[in-house]
């Protein structure tokens, strides 16, 4: 492929075996306009030397993502074209991960669908129960999503993979539908906003705090189709599993996408996450030191502190030195978001020789099987099960209010999931407050939404007290409005 000027962040940087970095014009060459991370994606995706915001594209796909929910409307639309086969059966992807294992007949009935599907079309990248995970935890552990990939998925959070330096949207089923059949799709470029980042996270504070404060500072409508760029001098702070978390919940700021600056980190992870059933080419696009972005805002890591997101917006946050006396029914542990590895040993970590409180569920869903085996294997399953906690198979479960975790009206949720709008996890009179495993670990001790510090720091268990909110309520247990 043709590949293009390199900012000076990236020059001399090792490679990914089997990648290409981008090259420097020749002297010779028109100098062609400044693109973002993004705009250079899709440009080179599309065959095209450059591209700008609004204009409209069509795109080469390298993933195409479905699940249990969203691939049975896609596969029937798929039919109604008239096409007989997928344009690349190593490209398609279908994660039965949803309503699995199947909660119900409705839902045995779609995830057969789904499983008939990938027979008759061969589909390689088919994953079954006990064989799968939560699709956007699952895919890059598995090395079926690299940096320069453009990637769709019927699924909204499909933005996860911009961590790795891809351009990864959510589109619906009949975008997916195309996509199965032709390998390609149609985007409006979008602007771009960027994030300094700088300094280092503070203890108990991860990336989900940084998404939640950002989120809280921009709007759910902050990013609206933008492309959210994450770069500067605190990425080489900033794990992996982090960074997914955050580009997963680029779409809760209303954005297309979000993305990351390709640095060794991301070269580490995917040199150690490499697929043996796609061929994958990682290519590195930094973003030109004159792109224009319409806003830029700096974030000082080390400024961050352990957030909350109250209901019924992501973007009604507090600090957890703000959030008052909050009593809580149930703590989640586990989705897309925060079913990784490095969430479940922050979980252990503040759980291990604690209980949780009397009269809280606490639910742990590992992202994937690699997961649930690396808990168990570490001692983290032993952990949470001694703890009082419920230890899952990986589904989404509560998450979308789908199983395994339903709230009753009057019950309040903290959860590490990436939604908490009105009736998200069951009834609509039930609340979800968004936060870090860190925070829904120490909360599922101390019975009301808590600081891990304060927690860790204790070793009595503590007492829950005041009122019940079984009643019709929307309040804490003194009644106050959250």
């Amino acid at each position: 492929m043709e590949t293009e000027k390199q900012n000076d962040t990236e020059k001399g940087a090792e490679s990914v075996a089997g990648a290409s970095e981008e090259q420097p014009d020749r002297a010779d060459k028109p100098k062609r306009p400044p693109m973002t991370m993004t705009q250079k994606i899709l440009a080179a995706r599309a065959s095209l030397d450059h591209v700008k915001p609004g204009q409209f594209i069509e795109a080469n796909l390298d993933v195409v993502l479905a699940n249990d929910i969203t691939g049975p409307v896609a596969i029937r639309e798929f039919e109604k074209m008239g096409k007989k086969r997928v344009f690349d059966r190593t490209k398609i992807v279908l994660v039965p991960d949803h309503f699995t294992p199947n909660k119900d007949i409705k839902a045995a009935e779609q995830a057969k669908e789904l499983r008939d599907f990938a027979k008759e079309q061969k589909i390689v990248h088919y994953f079954e129960v006990g064989a799968m995970g939560i699709e956007h935890a699952l895919l890059p552990e598995k090395g079926l999503t690299v940096a320069g990939d453009v990637i769709i998925g019927a699924d909204s959070h499909t933005c996860t993979y911009g961590a790795l330096g891809a351009f990864a949207t959510g589109v619906g089923s009949t975008d997916m539908a195309a996509g199965m059949a032709t390998g390609k799709a149609w985007f409006k470029v979008p602007a771009a906003i960027r994030f300094e980042l700088t300094g280092q996270l503070g203890k108990w504070v991860s990336g989900k705090d940084v998404i939640l404060h950002i989120i809280g500072m921009i709007g759910v409508d902050g990013a609206l189709y933008k492309s959210m760029e994450f770069m500067g001098p605190g990425l080489e702070n900033l794990p992996m599993d982090d960074r997914f978390t955050m580009a997963n919940m680029a779409i809760e700021a209303g954005a297309k996408n979000g993305i990351f600056a390709v640095d060794e980190r991301t070269r580490a992870y995917m040199r150690s996450h490499r697929s043996k059933t796609m061929e994958k080419q990682a290519h590195t696009y930094a973003a030109d030191a004159d792109a224009e972005y319409e806003e830029t805002f700096v974030v000082d890591l080390a400024e961050i502190k352990p957030t909350v997101s109250f209901p019924h917006l992501p973007d009604n946050t507090k600090t957890i030195d703000q959030v008052g006396d909050v009593a809580i029914d149930q703590a989640v542990i586990g989705s897309c978001t925060n079913g990784r590895l490095d969430d479940m040993v922050i979980a252990a970590k503040i759980l291990k020789g604690r209980r949780v409180a009397d009269g809280v569920r606490c639910i742990i869903i590992p992202g994937t099987q690699q997961v649930y085996l690396d808990c168990v294997k570490l001692g983290y399953a032993e952990t949470f099960i001694k703890a009082g906690a419920v230890f899952s198979t990986p589904t989404c479960g509560p998450c979308l209010g789908g199983h395994m975790g339903i709230l009753a009206a009057g019950e309040r949720a903290v959860s590490t999931t990436n939604r908490n709008f009105v009736g998200r996890m069951g009834h609509v009179d039930s609340e979800v407050c968004l936060a870090s495993p860190a925070v829904a670990a120490a909360s599922a001790v101390a019975g009301k939404l808590a600081d891990p510090e304060a927690v860790f720091k204790s070793k009595k268990r503590p007492i829950r007290i005041g009122k019940d909110i079984s009643k019709k309520n929307k309040g804490d247990r003194n009644g106050k409005s959250v």
